[in-house]
């Protein structure tokens, strides 16, 4: 099983959504980005700046960068996953029906050093949706790692899930959604957001929002100092 990318979409606070085929193509599609994809965009409406290129970790089906795309042309979305299938769906949705500020994919695993980036894909933010609970949390830290590498001072970094606070599910489904990430994968699970929040900051990021959001999960709004 991988370790994050097609599923990072495909399972989101306790429930499972397998991909179903879109077409005869390599589209994919994912119920769970149909569902959370208008308010994570109004979250980024609000945080990321203008004219932005902003580097999706984990994007899965490609379904969210296209959406976010279409709906903010004035900034450009770069798509990533470590996961070919992904990577030919985010290719095809773009094909499809992206428009010109949605790049083309490329492969990208946060554990790879360096990160596949040059100054002509540098970020100005870093979106990473449904990653961190459905991967080891030395995924967690490859991907502040790279963040802080490569976004500049003031940057935007906005991170999406399920997060337990004060040591606590902030659901039943969540933790019935933990046990069965870990009965999956033991390195998996629902992260208590204060551990995210501490291995941020010593990479230089401040948690700047924590926004609720539907179903339970939560948007990570962190700045780089």
């Amino acid at each position: 099983m991988k370790p994050y990318g097609s599923f990072a979409v495909a399972l989101e606070s306790g429930e499972e959504d397998r991909f179903v085929a879109e077409t005869a193509d390599a589209r994919r599609s994912a119920p769970a980005a149909a569902r959370n994809a208008d308010p994570i965009l109004e979250v980024l409406r609000r945080v990321l700046p203008p004219a932005a290129r902003v580097l999706e970790v984990a994007s899965g089906s490609g379904e969210h960068a296209l959406h976010f795309a279409r709906a903010l042309p004035d900034r450009s979305f770069l798509p990533s996953d470590p996961d070919p299938d992904s990577l030919a769906s985010a290719e095809a949705w773009r094909r499809h029906a992206g428009p010109p500020n949605l790049l083309p994919p490329i492969a990208l695993d946060v554990h790879q050093t360096p990160w596949p980036l040059d100054a002509s894909t540098a970020p100005d933010a870093i979106v990473c949706i449904n990653m961190i609970h459905i991967s080891p949390w030395s995924a967690c830290l490859a991907l502040l790692d790279g963040a802080a590498r490569w976004l500049p001072p003031g940057a935007p970094l906005v991170l999406y899930g399920p997060y337990r606070e004060g040591g606590v599910h902030t659901a039943p489904s969540n933790a019935d959604f933990d046990a069965g990430l870990r009965a999956r994968d033991p390195r998996w699970g629902v992260r208590d957001l204060e551990a995210v929040r501490d291995a941020a900051a010593e990479r230089g990021f401040a948690l700047e929002e924590v926004v609720v959001m539907p179903a339970n999960n939560r948007s990570l709004v962190f700045r780089r100092g």
